[in-house]
């Protein structure tokens, strides 16, 4: 797990009204005073993949706004495996489970180049505080993200080994709407689809094989799908 060196990653105070996505987080529907109470920094940062936000049973610092990429939620199991509990997308927020018990309940960590805002604690404290309407979006917003992010996974978790990869592979086709799949580690797909590495590689070499896939990077990382439908089929 690589720690995000936040001196490194800081690039200053984000300008939250005219953020891109301001319209799917948190501040979608803050006024001007509800932003007269923002005194603290807003920090954008960058991850490079395997850098962590936050590691599990940590002391919660704020909350993070997703702006472009993908973070992995991971909890150790009890036979001490890593177990992908969510995968978080562009417009979630992370983090917002440690405001009730003040620590992190899991790591998080960047699968691909990502960049978030962090929001310090003391900002969601005075904003909860004097702006009932944040309130109420910050419960939505956390209930929404969960329902998304379990939903999204729970769809993943079903099938044959070959149902399992060739969903994953659709599915992140669709996170740009392009023909092109980024996939993770094997590991990091194991984990997702309660499948064994070996597993996971053995199934991604016989859609490769089959033509319904292909590699564009030396690291196998990167795919174009050729066939969706072939994968379509095997549902």
């Amino acid at each position: 797990m690589i720690p995000v060196k936040i001196e490194s990653a800081w690039r200053g105070i984000s300008d939250c009204r005219s953020c891109g996505i301001r319209e799917l987080v948190l501040f979608a529907n803050l006024n001007e005073q509800d932003f007269a109470l923002i005194h603290a920094p807003i920090d954008d940062l960058e991850l490079i993949p395997g850098a962590a936000l936050y590691a599990e049973g940590s002391q919660v610092q704020g909350v993070f706004t997703l702006r472009s990429g993908l973070v992995k939620l991971v909890r150790s199991t009890l036979d001490c495996r890593q177990r992908i509990v969510r995968v978080l997308r562009s417009g979630d927020v992370i983090g917002l489970e440690a405001l009730a018990t003040s620590q992190y309940n899991s790591d998080a960590i960047a699968l691909t180049p990502t960049m978030v805002c962090r929001i310090p604690l003391s900002v969601i404290q005075k904003l909860s505080a004097n702006s009932p309407r944040l309130l109420s979006q910050l419960m939505s917003k956390w209930q929404s993200t969960l329902k998304d992010a379990d939903d999204w996974l729970a769809e993943l978790n079903f099938g044959t080994a070959r149902q399992r990869v060739g969903n994953l592979v659709l599915k992140m086709c669709n996170v740009d709407n392009s023909d092109v799949s980024m996939l993770f580690s094997r590991e990091d797909m194991g984990a997702m689809l309660d499948l064994k590495l070996e597993t996971v590689s053995r199934e991604i070499s016989r859609l490769v094989r089959e033509g319904t896939i292909e590699p564009m990077d030396k690291q196998g990382r990167i795919y174009r799908v050729c066939h969706p439908q072939r994968i379509q089929a095997t549902d």
